[in-house]
C-alpha cells in the first residue's frame, strides 16, 4: 500500500466490497425506493382492523414484512455507500432520502403494535393457534409479552411527544465533550506537537514514555474538571429519565425496564457483579506485574494501557491475514470456513483498505438475503488488524447462518448475543497463534493482549455496570444525584476494583462523567456476559469435544428466534449460573501465570 491515502477511484475493485449483490446499479436502487414511496400508504387499509381475524392480522404482518425487506436493503446499500466516502454529496443525499422515508413509514405503521396488544387474551390465543399465523408466532409472542408495560393510546402519545425533550441530556453531553471542550496539544516522544482529543487520548496512554502518559492524563482531565458541574447535571437527568420511563411503564426499577425486553433476570446482572468482585485478587496481581515490568515505583491509571511487550514488528498482507483467520477457525468445520473464504476472496464481502473519506475503524453489516459486508482499514504492519478481521468475520458469519436458517421476522439477533460470535473468533485466533508460535516475545504479546481484553471487557465493564446500578438506586430511593454523589459512588468502586498499592489520582473520580455508555444505561454488562459466553463456548470447541461444534453452529443459526439466555443455554452455556463468568476469570488467572513466567 502507498504511504499516501488513495481516493476511492484509485483503489482496485478487488480490494473493495461488491455492492452489486444488493443492487446491480443505482437505478435499481431507485426503483425499489420509488416502490416503497408508492406502496407504504396502503397501511391505512388496515387501520382499525388488525384484530378482526387471524387472516387480517396475517395480511397486515405480511404487508409490513414486504416493506421491511425492501427498506432494510435500500437503507443498507445507502449506508454502505456513505461509509465508502462520507464526502460524496450523492451518497449524503441518498441516506437523507432514506431516513426521511423510514420516518414516514414508521408513522404510517404506528397503529399496528397497539392494535395487536388491544386484542383480548382469548381471541389472541385463537389467532396464534391458527395455521395462517404459523410463521409469525415467535414475533407475536415477543410483541405480546410487552403488554403489561404498554400504556393507553393517549398516554403513549404523551410519552412519544416527550421523547426528544427527555433525551436532551445526551445531546448536551455529546456537544460539550465532542465540540466545546478543548484539550490543547502535547509534544509527543518524537518532539512533534499533537492535538489532545477524545480519540487521541487513548493513543497517548499506550506510549512508552511514562512522563508523556502522565501529562496527557492530567491535561485531559483538567478540561473535565472545568466542566464537571454541567456534566454531572447531564448525567443526573439521564438517570432521572430512565427512572421516569420505568415508573411510567410499571417496571419496579430502571434495571428491570432495561433487562425485560431480553427476558434477562436481574439475578444475572447481580450475579455478574458478585462473581467479579469475588475474584479481584488476580487483577491486583496483574497490576503489580505491570508495575514491575514497566519499572515503576508506583502504578497509576494512566500506566494500565501501555502494552507490556512493545509492539512487535510484523508484516502480514491482507491475504496472509485471511489465511491465518481461516486456519484459526478450522475447528468450526468446512461449511463455516468455505463460506467465509469465498466471502473474503471471490465474493468481495470486505472493503479492505483506507481511502479518502472512508469511515474509520471496522464493522460488519448485513441485510436479509444480502452479503454480510465487512468494512476494514487494514494495515499490514498493525498486528491487531488481524484480530479485527477475525472479530468482524464472527459478526458476518453469525448474520450469514442466521439469514440462512431463519425467516426474516426472526433472523435479527439481539445485542446481548451480538458480541459472542465475534469474541469467540478472537479466542480461536488466540488459541491458534499460541499453538503455532514458538517465539517467546510473540507469545508474551498475544497473552498480554488477551489479558488486557479480559481486563477491559470483564472487569472494567462490570465496574461500570455496578456504577449504573448504584446511581439509579440513589435516584429511585429519593436521594439527590449531585457531582459529589457521583464522585463518591465512583470512588468507592475504584477503591474496590483497583489494588491497594495502586495510586488513585483524584482526577480519576471524574471518569464517571466521560463514559458515553452511561447515557444509555444497563448496556455495558452485555460486554462482560458476552465475552464470558464466548470464552466458555470457545474452550469447548478447541478442547476437541466432538459434541461442541454443532451446538455452537446452531447458536449462530438461531438468530433472534429465542431469547438470549435460552439461545446460549442450548449452545451449552448457562448464563443464569456463575459458571461462565468464573470460567473466564480462571482463564485470566491462567494467562497471568503464563505471562509472569515469560516476563519475570
Amino acid at each position: 500500500m502507498s504511504s499516501t491515502v488513495p481516493t476511492r477511484s484509485e483503489v482496485p475493485d478487488s480490494d473493495k466490497w461488491d455492492l452489486s449483490h444488493l443492487f446491480i446499479d443505482t437505478s435499481k436502487w431507485q426503483e425499489d425506493f420509488a416502490w416503497l414511496q408508492r406502496t407504504y400508504p396502503k397501511f391505512q387499509e388496515w387501520k382499525g382492523k388488525v384484530g378482526e381475524s387471524a387472516q387480517t392480522l396475517a395480511a397486515v404482518l405480511e404487508f409490513e414484512k414486504s416493506l421491511e425487506l425492501k427498506m432494510e436493503r435500500v437503507y443498507h446499500y445507502a449506508s454502505l455507500q456513505l461509509a465508502e466516502d462520507s464526502t460524496n454529496n450523492e451518497y449524503l443525499a441518498r441516506i437523507g432520502q432514506v431516513q426521511n422515508l423510514l420516518t414516514k413509514i414508521g408513522e404510517a405503521a404506528a397503529f399496528v403494535v397497539p392494535e395487536i396488544l388491544a386484542i383480548d387474551d382469548e381471541k389472541f390465543a385463537q389467532f396464534v393457534a391458527d395455521p395462517v399465523l404459523k410463521d409469525w408466532r415467535i414475533k407475536l409472542q415477543k410483541i405480546r409479552r410487552m403488554k403489561p408495560h404498554v400504556l393507553s393510546e393517549a398516554e403513549e402519545r404523551i410519552l412519544a411527544l416527550g421523547n426528544v425533550a427527555l433525551s436532551g441530556y445526551d445531546d448536551t453531553f455529546s456537544q460539550l465533550t465532542d465540540v466545546d471542550m478543548k484539550f490543547g496539544a502535547l509534544v509527543d516522544e518524537k518532539g512533534r506537537e499533537k492535538p489532545l482529543t477524545q480519540s487521541s487520548f487513548s493513543s497517548f496512554l499506550v506510549k512508552r514514555d511514562p512522563v508523556l502518559r502522565k501529562r496527557a492524563f492530567h491535561q485531559f482531565y483538567a478540561e473535565f474538571h472545568d466542566h464537571e458541574y454541567t456534566l454531572a447535571a447531564s448525567l443526573a437527568y439521564s438517570v432521572k429519565a430512565d427512572v421516569f420511563h420505568a415508573r411510567a411503564r410499571h417496571y419496579s426499577s430502571g434495571l428491570e425496564a432495561a433487562l425485560f425486553p431480553d427476558d434477562v433476570p436481574i439475578g444475572v446482572y447481580d450475579g455478574l457483579i458478585d462473581s467479579v468482585r469475588a475474584n479481584l485478587r488476580p487483577l491486583f496481581r496483574y497490576f503489580d506485574l505491570r508495575r514491575r515490568v514497566l519499572g515503576l515505583h508506583e502504578l497509576h491509571h494512566y500506566d494500565t494501557y501501555v502494552p507490556l511487550v512493545p509492539e512487535i514488528e510484523t508484516r502480514f498482507t491482507f491475504d496472509d491475514a485471511v489465511e491465518m483467520v481461516l486456519r484459526a477457525l478450522a475447528p468450526l468445520g468446512k461449511e463455516y470456513v468455505d463460506v467465509l473464504a469465498q466471502g473474503l476472496r471471490a465474493k468481495r464481502w470486505c472493503d479492505r483498505y483506507e481511502s479518502k473519506g472512508k469511515r474509520s475503524g471496522a464493522f460488519s453489516s448485513g441485510s436479509y438475503g444480502g452479503p454480510p459486508y465487512i468494512l476494514m482499514n487494514y494495515k499490514q504492519d498493525v498486528f491487531a488488524d488481524v484480530y479485527t478481521l477475525a472479530h468482524e468475520a464472527g459478526h458476518s458469519m453469525h448474520s450469514w447462518f442466521s439469514q440462512k436458517s431463519q425467516l426474516f421476522q426472526n433472523y435479527e439477533y439481539p445485542i446481548f448475543l451480538a458480541e459472542v460470535a465475534s469474541t469467540f473468533n478472537e479466542e480461536l485466533l488466540t488459541h491458534y497463534l499460541l499453538e503455532t508460535t514458538s517465539d517467546p516475545k510473540m507469545r508474551a504479546y498475544i497473552i498480554n493482549r488477551q489479558i488486557d481484553d479480559l481486563r477491559g471487557t470483564l472487569f472494567r465493564q462490570t465496574m461500570f455496570a455496578e456504577f449504573e446500578k448504584n446511581i439509579h438506586a440513589v435516584e429511585e430511593s429519593g436521594n439527590a444525584l449531585t457531582l459529589a454523589s457521583f464522585k463518591s459512588e465512583y470512588h468507592k468502586l475504584l477503591e474496590t476494583y483497583f489494588a491497594e498499592n495502586f495510586v488513585l489520582d483524584p482526577e480519576l473520580d471524574l471518569e464517571c462523567l466521560r463514559i458515553p455508555h452511561f447515557y444509555h444505561a444497563f448496556y455495558v454488562y452485555k460486554y462482560a456476559t458476552g465475552i464470558s459466553a464466548a470464552v466458555a463456548l470457545s474452550q469447548r470447541v478447541v478442547s476437541g469435544d466432538s459434541g461442541s461444534m454443532d451446538p455452537y453452529l446452531n447458536f449462530l443459526r438461531s438468530g433472534g428466534s429465542r431469547f438470549p439466555l435460552e439461545t446460549l443455554k442450548a449452545a451449552g452455556v448457562d448464563m443464569a449460573t456463575p459458571a461462565p463468568i468464573e470460567s473466564t476469570l480462571k482463564l485470566f488467572e491462567r494467562r497471568l501465570a503464563e505471562l509472569e513466567e515469560l516476563l519475570l
